[in-house]
């Protein structure tokens, strides 16, 4: 049989979140749920942890050791945010751009792409003392946390998720973790979804589906913030019923 899993639950809801893993230059997209990037750079942050190297190294050891998977509560809305920056833009160079047509300073275009209203159970899997000091970090954060962006703070809080609900627990897979707390949405006479979308790491090394799910590679595990530099794992995305049924 298999060892229980020490999970720790975060609630990620906000006004607006982003969680990009592929951005390229002036176009800054959002994956559908939190990266596994993103939610370490807030558990970095809420622990004081710098971009030098010691920072890195606390980083990479997260990548490590930690599990991620990811419930849709609510997928909320995709918004574009589409702006132009006129004047001041850098070249490689560190000088100011220069359109060659009308010399005057250039214009860049620049799209970021944003979730409005959404909420996401995550549930991280890992060594029982490290996630007790990253609760303990949640509890008294050095830094603010924010969802992917720093212009994106929580709505709620990240740590318990719901009220008379445990905050952390044992299970025997990050499924089953996930399908055990009550919906983010839980209101009086409001009924639960039929399924949520639901995202789950895989162990390392490890790329068959467990829940006759799809699996994809997540270009998002966390080497170092410093020098951005980012390896790969394999998630298998499925949908959940209430309860814990595929």
């Amino acid at each position: 049989m298999a060892e229980a899993l020490s999970v720790l639950f975060l609630r990620l809801e906000g006004a607006l979140q982003s969680w990009g893993d592929d951005s390229r230059w002036s176009v800054r997209r959002t994956r559908g749920e939190p990266s596994k990037s993103g939610v370490i750079g807030m558990l970095a942050a809420a622990s004081g942890w710098g971009l030098d190297a010691d920072g890195d190294q606390e980083v990479a050891r997260l990548g490590r050791e930690l599990r991620m998977g990811v419930r849709v509560d609510r997928p909320g809305t995709l918004l574009r945010d589409y702006h132009t920056v006129v004047g001041g833009v850098l070249s490689a160079e560190g000088k100011i751009k220069i359109n060659a047509a009308t010399r005057e300073p250039e214009t860049v275009v620049s799209e970021r792409y944003y979730m409005s209203d959404a909420a996401f159970l995550v549930a991280l899997a890992g060594p029982p003392g490290t996630l007790a000091r990253l609760t303990e970090a949640l509890r008294r954060p050095v830094w603010p946390p924010y969802l992917g962006r720093r212009s994106c703070p929580p709505s709620a809080p990240l740590w318990p998720i719901l009220p008379g609900h445990l905050s952390a627990g044992s299970y025997p897979d990050l499924a089953t973790a996930l399908a055990s707390a009550p919906p983010l949405d839980a209101r009086a006479g409001t009924a639960a979804p039929a399924s949520w979308r639901v995202v789950v790491e895989l162990p390392r090394g490890e790329m068959r589906p467990r829940n006759e799910g799809i699996v994809f590679p997540r270009h998002d595990v966390p080497l170092s913030f410093s020098r951005r530099q980012f390896g790969v794992r394999y998630v298998e995305e499925f949908h959940l019923n209430p309860g814990g049924a595929l």
